[in-house]
């Protein structure tokens, strides 16, 4: 039913970011996209990013695709994949669905999705560090989508998905950073539906500013945000290292270019939250890992994003409700090829 608000324009920008392009060298904005399939054989992510120049200079756009396919291991684009023109988000977007699709220039590997919104996107969380550097971060889980995989393995194959939407903007350089974790979940439920449990979560530790350190972890219950828990709320822990011999490091040109050691992956993540009557217990399982090495603008070397897939459980009780869910998830530990992110927070 129409109301009296549907005729009113809408206020902001009609996109995900301003129209103004990063003006600074160290401005940097993305969108992420990551989907796990209903069967949770296949596994996406996809990055759009926008990186500030010099004056004078223009900005630079890189995009990635990387997917994964149980039994198959990972393919990969190089930084520049082929995108449609205005890839969907539900971020300034009227529009409850719309298309993402994207190549690597070569052709495989491939992704034709249609996403539809089926969640409530979460507050935007803002990090301060270092100087100048600040991270604004905002992800929105239970987002569904339907579409062709393509890895150039084995044959294109339609399948569904459930996923994982967010927007970062900010100023900072790589080494100042120092790393982060983020992830996802959902549980598995209506294909029509928003999944009944989702769960993301998210830590930055600064490499020269502990006091910067910032974490939190959102819970949603059938699309809408039910529980945000805190740095102060949560602890969190990694053990172990994950053999490097089920690490595959891409793109390919990074492998002929004399790239530093990464830093360990751990194999396993553990986070508990306790807030009042609400917690939350989960830990995840690490099966097989991805090295992006990125090059940083403020030193000799590059910053490591390690995406994860795995198998994440966890036990919560949220508004008097409990449940236990266990469900294929994919994470980021990220941190600079020194070792720098990949500790216990």
């Amino acid at each position: 039913m129409s109301t009296a608000f549907d005729s009113l324009p809408l206020l902001g920008p009609r996109a995900p970011f301003p129209l103004a392009r990063p003006a600074h060298p160290l401005e940097r904005r993305w969108l992420h996209y990551a989907f796990i399939s209903s069967d949770g054989d296949l596994s996406v992510v996809a990055n759009l990013s926008d990186l500030g120049a010099h004056e004078g200079s223009d900005p630079v756009t890189a995009s990635v695709l990387l997917l994964h396919e149980r039994g198959h291991g990972f393919a990969c684009s190089e930084w520049n994949a082929t995108t449609n023109d205005s890839p969907w988000s539900p971020f300034g977007s009227p529009k409850e669905s719309g298309v993402l699709t994207m190549a690597s220039v070569k052709g495989k590997p491939e992704l034709d999705i249609e996403i539809h919104h089926a969640a409530t996107p979460c507050p935007t969380q803002t990090y301060v560090f270092s100087d100048h550097g600040y991270f604004r971060w905002q992800p929105v889980a239970g987002v569904r989508a339907e579409g062709i995989f393509s890895n150039g393995k084995t044959p294109a194959r339609r399948a569904r998905f459930w996923g994982y939407h967010e927007r970062v903007r900010g100023r900072w350089g790589w080494p100042e950073l120092g790393g982060w974790i983020f992830g996802f979940c959902n549980a598995k439920g209506d294909d029509d539906g928003p999944p009944p449990w989702s769960i993301v979560f998210g830590t930055i530790h600064p490499a020269k500013s502990p006091e910067d350190h910032g974490a939190h972890l959102f819970v949603w219950r059938h699309g809408r945000l039910r529980r945000l828990f805190s740095r102060r709320n949560l602890r969190v822990s990694v053990a172990g290292q994950l053999n490097r011999r089920r690490v595959a490091t891409f793109p390919w040109l990074a492998s002929l270019l004399g790239t530093p050691p990464m830093a360990p992956i751990p194999a396993a993540l553990g986070i508990r939250g306790d807030d009042g009557r609400d917690r939350i217990a989960m830990h995840f399982l690490v099966d097989e890992a991805v090295r992006l090495p990125v090059p940083s603008e403020t030193g000799p070397r590059p910053y490591s994003v390690h995406q994860v897939v795995g198998t994440l459980t966890a036990e919560l009780r949220i508004g008097g409700e409990e449940a236990r869910l266990e469900a294929p998830a994919i994470v980021e530990f990220s941190g600079g090829s020194s070792g720098v992110g990949a500790h216990v927070y």
